[in-house]
């Protein structure tokens, strides 16, 4: 997390709203406030209902009302936040904590007045989301910045109190939030490094820092792989001078043994295309490539930051597929750790080979209750669900469900996509057990028949995140080149069934 963003929870009795701060609270329908902020507001309530009434603010949901200098109040500024459902969006306080700090802007001392204007069920757990929405919009990646504009100096520490009824409450519900903003932070943060900078190795070499929280590491070198009969993965890697790894990571948190739950995640460090070479038009936003490994590193640095009672295992696949005098071809053949054999029809469609052998490996070597891939596979998913949903493929209804209410509590949102054998029959091939690709039709369809074909009937999802894990469009808690999606829905998907 931004060492410059504090956040704190207080008790009603203490709220700051002196001159040199921001004062935040929440409107419902018709202006309506909660008691405590009316009468903290009441010396400004005509400037207040002058001000809505030129604007036609009327309180909707993350609507917001601007006043500087409020008349009546010490504060420079005052920030009134809609909280009003229509019906059609459920309140999501992440996202209004998020437009919240949009608006405030970066390096201010703010005091939030978080007293929504309608009973809720949970108000601790409401503010540390709102807290959490804080955290995540005020990120951003500008390391390699040597000049920065004005706006963009950290010239002072941004700090956040938000007075609530029940702060030792509100401070325990944070706690977890924090420990998945760090998560979510850690994946962008990978997301966005240059791959000159994030090697395979190099990769590996940050998830080995988990160790520290208690997470077991295991790296396998190109030696290990050979061994271990992963020659559709490396096989991927072979044209470049950097070498491939494969990273396992295991959270022992649960106070029983059994069958833990896996996620892997695609790590294509740099992906070219390889002999298939991409056009150079947009090649540059291949280093994002890696988005499925970088949220299940991040994932992982949640779970054992908030001491997550769960069994988890992360397995990320690390290659970089590059054009090199070494690269495979197209028409090659090589045969998986599986055993089976695949074609090489494109050598574009390579994530699919990491991940096969990745998956093949954990299948066998842990036999895990199920297993989840998130990669950024096909931009046939695009095609279909632009960067709105992630795409959701799966072999057993009971955990597509769980994923799916898991996107829909974080904003994280899937759709279930379809399988068949009719799709499966596409990545037959004439000369090996199956090809790479299945032609021009339902690209993304075939890419998840292909992975399932390595899960041998394991409980499995498949999360296409092409359209969401990199370079997707700016929201009210992201303004990041990467975004570190999945590490909030698999984090609420674990912490409701998986916990122990």
């Amino acid at each position: 997390m931004p060492k410059f963003l504090k956040i704190d929870f207080v008790a009603w009795a203490t709220p700051d709203a002196s001159a040199g701060r921001t004062l935040v609270a929440f409107a419902g329908a018709d202006m309506n406030f909660g008691p405590m902020t009316e009468a903290a507001l009441a010396p400004a309530r005509e400037h207040i209902a002058r001000a809505a009434a030129i604007a036609k603010f009327k309180g909707g949901r993350d609507k917001t009302l601007d006043l500087p200098a409020p008349a009546g109040l010490a504060c420079d500024r005052l920030l009134i936040v809609g909280a009003h459902d229509s019906g059609d969006e459920p309140a999501n306080w992440t996202k209004s904590g998020g437009v919240a700090a949009g608006k405030i802007g970066r390096g201010k001392k703010t005091t939030v007045l978080f007293e929504p204007p309608a009973a809720i069920e949970d108000a601790p757990a409401a503010a540390a989301d709102f807290a959490l929405g804080l955290r995540l919009r005020d990120y951003r990646f500008d390391r390699y910045k040597t000049k920065k504009k004005d706006d963009e100096a950290e010239t002072e520490a941004g700090e956040y109190a938000l007075a609530v009824s029940e702060p030792a409450a509100a401070k325990r519900a944070a706690k977890s939030r924090e420990a998945v903003a760090a998560g979510v932070l850690m994946a962008r943060d990978l997301v966005n490094e240059p791959a000159n900078v994030l090697t395979p190795v190099v990769f590996a070499d940050h998830a080995k820092k988990l160790e520290k929280l208690g997470v077991e590491v295991e790296i396998l070198d190109e030696k290990a792989m050979r061994k271990l009969g992963m020659r559709a993965l490396l096989g991927v890697g072979q044209g470049s001078e950097n070498e491939s790894r494969v990273v396992l990571m295991r959270w022992r948190g649960a106070k029983t043994e059994g069958k833990p739950l896996a996620i892997v995640g695609k790590g294509v460090c740099f992906d070219s295309g390889g002999i298939s070479i991409k056009p150079a038009a947009g090649m540059e936003g291949m280093k994002g490539d890696m988005a499925g490994a970088a949220c299940v590193v991040g994932l992982m640095h949640a779970l054992a930051s908030r001491k997550a009672k769960c069994d988890v295992v992360g397995a990320i696949g690390l290659v970089e597929n590059m054009p090199g005098g070494t690269a495979q071809r197209p028409g090659d053949i090589v045969t998986s750790m599986s055993g089976q054999t695949i074609e090489i029809i494109n050598t574009d469609a390579e994530g699919r080979l990491v991940l096969a052998d990745v998956l093949w490996h954990v299948r066998k070597a842990l036999e895990p209750a199920a297993i989840i891939d998130l990669a950024t596979l096909t931009g046939a998913i695009m095609v279909a669900l632009a960067s709105e949903h992630a795409g959701l493929f799966s072999n057993n209804d009971e955990l597509a469900a769980r994923i799916d209410a898991a996107g829909k509590k974080t904003g994280e949102t899937v759709w279930r996509m379809p399988l068949g054998k009719g799709y499966d029959k596409l990545i037959d091939s004439k000369f090996a057990d199956m090809k790479n690709t299945g032609g021009p039709h339902g690209g993304s369809i075939t890419a998840a028949q292909f992975l399932q074909r390595f899960v041998d009937g394991a409980p499995w999802a498949h999360l296409d995140i092409a359209g969401t894990g990199m370079g997707s469009p700016a929201s009210d808690i992201n303004e990041s080149w990467g975004s570190g999606w999945g590490v909030r829905l698999l984090d609420r998907l674990i912490a409701d069934h998986y916990e122990v």
